[in-house]
């Protein structure tokens, strides 16, 4: 009677074999992998943080996946020349990015983009976290929140505020600080933090949200005043700084994570071979406590479909709040 089984034993043991043989074959390729020299791609010129914290990563790499790698500046457009430039390389996890969360969440609306970077980029791991700077000029006559919205109350329509980019997280803070105490600072965008700040010095524009790695240095300088930080807790290199949730502004904490990129189509395999190696160049003492000099917290640790769901909650954020203002992007 012949058999009524889809498949005969042969075949049967074939489809087995097959199997096992592609398991095989994609732990071989994990071990494998990387077989050349690695470049991490920033967006932003040399000596920011996050090239400070490519080149801290990129050393712990090559210790821990025992090939060089390369950290490659392309500075401009708001990390848009980086971006595109890992969009064209290999798809093979050989190539990554180290940028900010905006890269995908701030960035498609504060500027026409020809690619959906929420679609083209994949999160490996959230690298270090951190809050913006309420900063003033040290001639302004506010000490603190309280005193600073009182300034600006008393000449409706005349302070202005500082961002680093229209469209960004430091231009959005402003119009929720304004939403929340009641005042009416006008809004001045920059390419970057270094001329913004410039201007914030001289106290044309008196106030700026900035972040830690540009501004701390010219606040311990006695350049800046700052005011309060929009993270969860004080950071550690200003403890007398507080947080905006300590003064019942719980709506203005946020933070600004540096993140560790690739493209969704880079091979699993490869993808968790390179999170292993960052997960455990993170949990390095040396590399923590240079993070810790940056004012940079250590990564939640959160997994790469976790930062999915991050970066779209917060990019549907970023949208409605420029909406709200009818803002159009550049």
């Amino acid at each position: 009677m012949p058999s009524t089984l889809p498949f005969s034993r042969r075949t049967f043991a074939g489809v087995v074999g097959a199997a096992a043989a592609a398991l095989l074959a994609g732990g071989v390729a994990a071990q494998t992998f990387p077989d050349r020299p690695l470049k991490i791609i920033v967006g932003a010129p040399a000596g920011g943080s996050a090239d400070i914290i490519a080149r801290v990563l990129g050393e712990g790499l090559s210790q821990q996946l025992g090939q060089p790698v390369i950290v490659d500046n392309k500075p401009g457009a708001a990390g848009l020349l980086g971006l595109q430039e890992l969009l064209k390389s290999p798809r093979d996890g050989h190539t990554l990015m180290v940028a900010v969360n905006g890269i995908a969440s701030e960035l498609p609306h504060a500027m026409k983009l020809p690619v959906d970077p929420l679609k083209e980029l994949r999160p490996v791991a959230e690298l270090a976290r951190t809050g913006l700077l309420l900063v003033a000029a040290p001639q302004v006559p506010a000490t603190d929140v309280k005193s600073a919205v009182a300034y600006i109350r008393s000449q409706p329509g005349k302070i202005s505020y500082a961002s680093y980019s229209a469209g960004s997280m430091s231009h959005t803070l402003g119009l929720e600080f304004n939403k929340l105490a009641g005042t009416d600072m006008v809004h001045v965008g920059y390419r970057g933090s270094p001329p913004a700040l410039v201007d914030v010095m001289g106290g044309s524009t008196p106030f700026m949200f900035d972040g830690p790695a540009t501004s701390i240095p010219l606040v311990k300088a006695g350049k800046l005043r700052a005011l309060a930080t929009t993270a969860p807790q004080r950071m550690g290199v200003l403890p007398d700084v507080p947080t905006f949730a300590e003064l019942g502004w719980k709506d203005l904490t946020e933070v600004v994570w540096m993140g560790l990129w690739n493209t969704p189509d880079v091979p699993a395999a490869h993808q968790a071979r390179l999170r292993e190696a960052t997960l455990k160049v993170l949990q390095m003492p040396r590399v923590r406590e240079q993070f810790a000099a940056l004012a940079l917290d250590p990564g939640s640790g959160a997994s790469p479909e976790e930062l999915g769901r991050m970066l779209r909650t917060a990019s549907d954020k970023q949208a409605a709040t420029l909406k709200a203002i009818g803002f159009k992007p550049e």
